[in-house]
């Protein structure tokens, strides 16, 4: 489910009812934070020499909808 949320860039509340109460989920990833599991996980991910199975990248960052096409360039007084 933890996955499933940074995947889906979806905020907590919006989890599928399917993966369980998002409360329960967020606790268990706040426990998770605080004890570096996560820091954990990357570290072994990283020194795997195969790593085939496994891409850590930005590609999956999602910036709000208005973000796009935004006008640039110099405003005029």
């Amino acid at each position: 489910a933890v996955l499933y949320r940074y995947r889906a860039a979806t905020p907590w509340p919006d989890l599928p009812e399917r993966v369980g109460d998002f409360r329960v989920i967020h606790l268990r990833h706040s426990r998770w934070s605080r004890s570096g599991l996560w820091q954990r996980v990357f570290q072994v991910l990283s020194e795997d020499a195969d790593n085939e199975y496994a891409m850590i990248d930005s590609t999956i960052v999602r910036a709000h909808q208005h973000s796009a096409g935004a006008k640039g360039g110099r405003r005029r007084p």
